[in-house]
């Protein structure tokens, strides 16, 4: 259904429910997704995990979308099962969605206990792939569900295999993004980078599975005249382990780690260059944003980045491969009509694909 298609079932009560509330894209997608139905007269109801990190309950904040916290201190809770279907009840919920593996558990536990259609979106990795119990709680969740969703054919391809579901069960709908204003760019005034010097941008948590630490190498591989500097804005338990890394293969000086940043625009605006190193992928957010923006893109192909950056819409490395994913990034910094020509063919796909 798209944006225009909310009238078919305005005055629809709905329930979306996610484990995490930190900056991820899958909270992202729950901000907007919830934002826009809520818009379109659909009104809702967030339900996050209480005394987690709060951010996602503060982007909700003034958004027409209501905030509910639930209790989970224990992988297996009947008492959250409880709180969830009374909540549900009490909201008078005409239709749950739940984002990743946890509450597409719970998420359809409680739907059921409830009375009311449930939908399950799969952003990310095959964490939930790891354990028997795991693997037969989300079947279970699936088969009561309505609907199942993943982000990407990749992952819609691995849900089929691990959960023995037919072909029909899952549906492919990508992340969609809005256009943001374009913002003056003020990354190089605040860090002091020379107009002459590149800009290198990653944005994404500061975990392993995001690869910076590939990018950080690939940065020591490039050549001393590209003068380039690598900006990574994201927050994570790796920023101590990438600053010594940087350290040791002596880049530490062009390597800043902003941490957690809420003017994503104004970074892209002033970048040269994208990068997306990541490991493992469904559809990032962040990949998409870069595209719209119409920033040249170096990016691993894994999960559905690929079919993103089709059609020449950026340059596509093996995972964990610093020399080729150095190479790539010389060969637009070296030609900049190269780049300018990709960024263009990127926000034309992004429009044309990804929006909301």
């Amino acid at each position: 259904m798209s944006i225009e298609g909310i009238e078919q079932i305005r005055g629809t009560r709905i329930a979306h429910l996610i484990e995490t509330d930190g900056p991820g894209g899958a909270e992202r997608m729950l901000a907007t997704m919830a934002q826009a139905f809520a818009a379109g007269g659909c009104p809702g109801v967030a339900f996050l995990p209480k005394n987690r990190e709060g951010w996602l309950g503060r982007e909700l904040q003034s958004t027409g979308v209501e905030v509910e916290h639930y209790t989970l201190d224990h992988p297996y809770s009947p008492a959250c099962l409880r709180e969830l279907t009374a909540a549900f009840r009490a909201h008078r919920i005409d239709l749950a969605h739940s984002h990743e593996f946890t509450m597409a558990v719970y998420g359809a536990w409680a739907a059921r206990s409830a009375g009311i259609p449930h939908v399950i979106t799969m952003h990310g990795g095959r964490y939930y792939a790891g354990r028997w119990q795991r693997r037969l709680a989300m079947r279970i969740a699936a088969g009561t569900s309505a609907r199942i969703v993943a982000v990407s054919q990749d992952l819609a391809t691995h849900l089929r295999h691990d959960l023995h579901l037919a072909h029909g069960a899952i549906a492919v709908i990508p992340n969609g993004i809005r256009a943001c204003a374009a913002e003056k760019p003020s990354l190089r005034r605040e860090l002091s980078i020379p107009p002459a010097d590149t800009i290198i941008l990653s944005v994404g948590n500061l975990y392993e599975v995001k690869g910076h630490q590939y990018l950080i190498d690939a940065l020591a591989l490039l050549p001393a005249s590209t003068r380039a500097h690598l900006v990574i804005a994201g927050r994570g338990d790796l920023a101590d382990s990438l600053v010594e890394r940087a350290t040791a293969l002596g880049v530490a000086a062009r390597v800043h780690l902003l941490g957690l940043r809420d003017d994503i625009p104004n970074l892209l605006a002033s970048a040269d260059l994208f990068v997306h190193p990541s490991l493992r992928e469904g559809l990032p957010v962040a990949l998409l944003e870069a595209m719209l923006a119409g920033r040249a893109i170096v990016a691993s192909d894994v999960g559905e980045i690929g079919s993103a950056l089709s059609d020449g819409a950026g340059m596509l490395v093996p995972p964990a491969n610093p020399e080729i994913l150095a190479a790539s990034i010389l060969t637009l910094l070296d030609d900049r009509e190269k780049a300018l020509a990709m960024g263009e063919r990127a926000a034309c796909r992004a429009r044309a694909v990804y929006s909301l």
